[in-house]
């Protein structure tokens, strides 16, 4: 299996591909459903149907500051007040009515709540005899400012189907029905494997060295993909250490960096073919990062090889990565077709390949970055998104489809780092 047996796929295609790769890898290696405290669960994705555990809400309470109050008006003003996250009052008897706040639990025999404003209070002419008496301003109605029991939910609704993404929102309904750890879906394993003698993990460029970029970049970049990365390890050009890294990986996906070309350390191929993996992509007509390609190492595991230029991996990670990544874990990426928007300057495009640059918005149209090169991170660094620049270019007022760029919401602890 050497580089040029397999014609490069089309852009499009090459993303089919990956994803059917995760639906397959998915199906056949199902892993159970784990629970996770809610604090953790952001941005993952539900395995089972949300159910409301309780009713929400799980009592009669009060929807505003107010004056629970038994029957029309006026009302003998009880001396008590009701409070939220404290015991109900006794039950009101026709003719009474007690201070509550908001969220407090209605007291039993209760017909409305009044609002602070819509009621005035009268006090006896002699404090040491009478009881204060509330008025009403304005009409009342019977139930009125009360949230009743079950209002939202009852308990065993589907608040939300299996799949969802668990964004704020949700966490805040998984909250308030009950629940201290919902099921979501694992999240695929990753194993980042940087390769390159050429490296630096520290320090200025030197003697022909560089700093390796990628390292760092990638994790959180998985992570924000929704995958567990496993680790970063740095291998070099040694393809024995390569063979055994790839096949002793436990990932779901392995990801290296570099080597994927025809050079004489390019190992990646000649590893692959040691290991019998199975060629779905190799090379993609896009630019930058062409020499990409995805293995099936067995049933339930691949490999995706990026380029070693920093926006060429950039463009192997959305092109390949990405959509694997979203089919392991049940989204559907491609569901809804790609925003397009229009480009304010004309870009250049590849004569036969796609081209992926980072963009900018601006005023609803998209301005192109400079510094997009293959080896360049300073268009990427600043970009809104990569907009997809079909084969020939496109002028200014085009339309184009973006790619949406991964946003971490926080930083991977030790897994991100890079071991040699």
């Amino acid at each position: 299996m050497t580089q040029g047996q397999h014609r490069a796929t089309p852009w499009p295609e090459a993303r089919a591909r990956a994803a059917r790769a995760g639906a397959g890898a998915r199906a056949a290696t199902a892993r159970p459903p784990v629970r996770v405290p809610l604090g953790q669960a952001l941005g993952r994705v539900l395995a089972e149907p949300l159910r409301a555990l309780t009713d929400l809400p799980s009592f009669d309470s009060s929807a505003m500051d107010g004056w629970a109050v038994a029957g029309p008006g006026p009302w003998t003003v009880r001396e008590e007040s009701v409070l939220a996250g404290h015991a109900g009052a006794a039950a009101l008897a026709a003719g009474e009515a007690v201070r509550i706040a908001t969220g407090a639990r209605v007291p039993a025999g209760a017909t409305a709540v009044v609002r602070s404003e819509h009621a005035r209070t009268e006090a006896p002419a002699d404090p040491r005899a009478g009881t204060v008496l509330l008025h009403p301003l304005r009409a009342v109605v019977t139930g009125q400012d009360i949230r009743p029991r079950g209002q939202e939910c009852r308990v065993g609704d589907e608040l939300l189907p299996a799949g969802t993404v668990v964004g704020p929102a949700v966490l805040g309904l998984a909250a308030a029905a009950g629940y201290d750890e919902p099921a979501v879906l694992p999240r695929p394993r990753v194993e980042i494997l940087v390769l390159g003698d050429e490296l630096l993990t520290s320090g200025l460029p030197h003697d022909g060295l560089i700093r390796d970029a990628l390292g760092p970049m990638l994790g959180p970049w998985l992570t924000a993909l929704g995958a567990e990365v496993l680790a970063t390890r740095r291998i070099g050009d040694d393809a024995e250490a390569l063979y055994d890294a790839v096949t002793g990986s436990a990932a779901e996906l392995v990801v290296t960096t570099g080597g994927t070309a025809a050079g004489p350390v390019d190992h990646v191929h000649r590893v692959l073919d040691k290991a019998g993996a199975t060629l779905l992509v190799d090379g993609v007509k896009v630019r930058p990062g062409h020499p990409m390609l995805l293995a099936r190492l067995d049933a339930g595991r691949h490999l995706v090889g990026l380029p070693g230029n920093p926006l060429a991996a950039v463009s192997g990670l959305l092109t390949l990565a990405a959509p694997l990544l979203a089919a392991l874990m049940e989204e559907q990426a491609e569901a809804a077709e790609a925003p397009r928007f229009p480009v304010r300057d004309a870009v250049q495009g590849h004569p036969y390949d796609t081209r992926l640059v980072p963009v900018v918005h601006r005023d609803g149209t998209l301005v192109p970055l400079h510094y997009n090169g293959p080896a360049m991170l300073r268009g990427i660094a600043a970009a809104d998104a990569m907009a997809v620049v079909p084969p020939g270019g496109a002028e200014p007022g085009r339309r184009l489809a973006l790619l949406a760029l991964p946003r971490p919401t926080e930083t991977p602890s030790a897994q991100g780092a890079c071991f040699t």
